[in-house]
């Protein structure tokens, strides 16, 4: 009886079946091409067939230098401070909130397409990309801009999403920065902090840039311990600065030591 349930777990566990094994491959390759021949993979940025995201379009993305980028805000000019940030008054939130800015690229074609095809027509698979490119930007900074970020990753204890409001998460089904800060700490080798809410409703897209400040403000809360903690708050992308300004404010409200803000776009 005991040989018969030994021999029963061990079928179970795929033990004695070392043929199937080999042919599982197959089969999930077998799967795939049908899924493509039903409906090809294409370019989120050009919707050329073959990639999520092609060499063109890869080739094409505006990165910003973190040489010559503006440390408050990611601007892709202004090597110290770019020409908003060192108005008096401009971007104030930004500077009290975020000890540092970087962003990967400007938002310009072939991202707003990327991104739009991400967080709203639902392609998942582009999270492990852009948590890619984000984590690309941070390492290049380092090499290339020692003085300015080459602290941002080693330094960091855990990194922190921007998250959905719950009616967003409804909609789509996922939170999009979630999604993305998983691969991204896999990457990094950084702990994740699921550290904020963010309350209120509504799609930030299309307001102005007093509107989002306003609508931004008060929306987060912290509800994990972040006392002492240095954070990289990850983003998709900067407009205003409004979104990342209120997330940072909160996150340093409950004590956080340090908040670096590290974005896929800045709007410029």
């Amino acid at each position: 009886m005991k040989n018969h349930l030994d021999v029963l777990n061990r079928l179970q566990d795929g033990a004695d079946l070392p043929f199937a094994d080999k042919l599982r491959p197959f089969a999930e390759r077998a799967a795939h091409e049908a899924l493509e021949a039903l409906s090809p993979t294409r370019c989120a940025g050009c919707e050329r067939s073959g990639a999520l995201i092609c060499q063109d379009c890869l080739a094409s993305l505006a990165l910003i230098d973190p040489c010559h980028s503006c440390t408050r805000c990611g601007a892709p000019y202004g090597d110290l401070l770019c020409t908003e940030c060192s108005v008096e008054g401009e971007s104030s939130a930004m500077a009290e909130a975020l000890d540092r800015c970087l962003a990967c690229a400007v938002y310009a074609h072939p991202l707003p397409r990327i991104i739009k095809a991400y967080k709203d027509a639902g392609e998942r698979r582009l999270a492990s990309y852009l948590a890619e490119l984000l984590y690309d930007a941070a390492l290049h900074a380092q090499v290339v801009a020692p003085d300015r970020y080459g602290d941002v990753l080693p330094d960091a204890d855990a990194v922190v999403f921007v998250p959905a409001t719950a009616a967003a998460f409804r909609r789509r089904g996922f939170d999009h920065m979630e999604a993305i800060a998983r691969p991204f700490c896999e990457l990094s080798g950084l702990p994740l902090l699921d550290a904020l809410v963010k309350y209120g409703h509504g799609d930030q897209r299309q307001l102005g840039r007093d509107e989002r400040r306003e609508h931004a403000r008060g929306m987060y809360e912290a509800v994990e311990d972040v006392r002492g903690k240095r954070l990289l708050l990850i983003d998709d992308v900067i407009t205003t600065g409004a979104t990342m300004a209120a997330a940072s404010a909160e996150l340093k409200r409950a004590g956080a030591a340090a908040v670096d803000g590290l974005a896929i776009a800045r709007v410029w």
